[in-house]
């Protein structure tokens, strides 16, 4: 993916996210953004995903995959998520906060993928490239691109995104599912 934020828009989103998060963990009520501003590119709709980690391990992680809202409200929106409203964790106490580092991963639409049987769908997946969304009727799961490096192997891979996906994780090897591919322009603190 060719990046269209410039340093001085990643840095606005970092801290938009940051003094969102701070603004969360202590109650207050977040003020919609006034868009004027921001750069273009900021104002345009976009989709993204934040992830926080402590520590260097995950402490949430929560986006959209489809543009609907202005890219720096979008950010906003989703960093708050994350802090509060991600089931795997509890919520982030103030305690933490200046701990985490932020990472936003901006997402290019959904692209589906084609594919004929199980090897096609594997030739076609491109690890540390592709984020992975697949959808089994109402049912659907998403891996960002970053996750390659934790699982590598394309069979570990779609394997683990159906038990995400809350169901077996042969199911990809067993039944055509929906797969859908995107990338991101991932940038994060220092």
């Amino acid at each position: 993916m060719t990046e269209k934020l410039s340093e001085t828009d990643r840095n606005e989103l970092l801290c938009i996210a940051r003094a969102a998060i701070i603004s969360a963990v202590n109650g207050q009520l977040q003020e919609k953004l006034d868009l004027s501003g921001f750069s273009a590119e900021l104002k345009a709709d976009g989709a993204s995903f934040i992830t926080l980690t402590k520590s260097g391990k995950l402490r949430g992680c929560i986006g959209a995959l489809e543009a609907y809202q202005p890219l720096v409200q979008d950010v906003q929106e989703h960093a708050i998520a994350t802090a509060l409203e991600d089931y795997r964790f509890p919520p982030v106490k103030n305690s933490e906060v200046e701990f985490l580092k932020i990472e936003i991963s901006c997402l290019t639409p959904l692209k589906k993928l084609d594919y004929q049987n199980n090897s096609d769908l594997l030739s076609k997946l491109r690890p540390g490239i592709d984020g992975v969304l697949i959808r089994d009727g109402s049912r659907r799961a998403t891996f960002l691109p970053q996750v390659w490096t934790q699982i590598s192997d394309r069979q570990e891979f779609m394997s683990h995104l159906c038990t995400k996906m809350g169901a077996q994780p042969d199911l990809w090897m067993k039944k055509k599912l929906e797969v859908f591919v995107y990338q991101v322009e991932e940038f994060s603190e220092d």
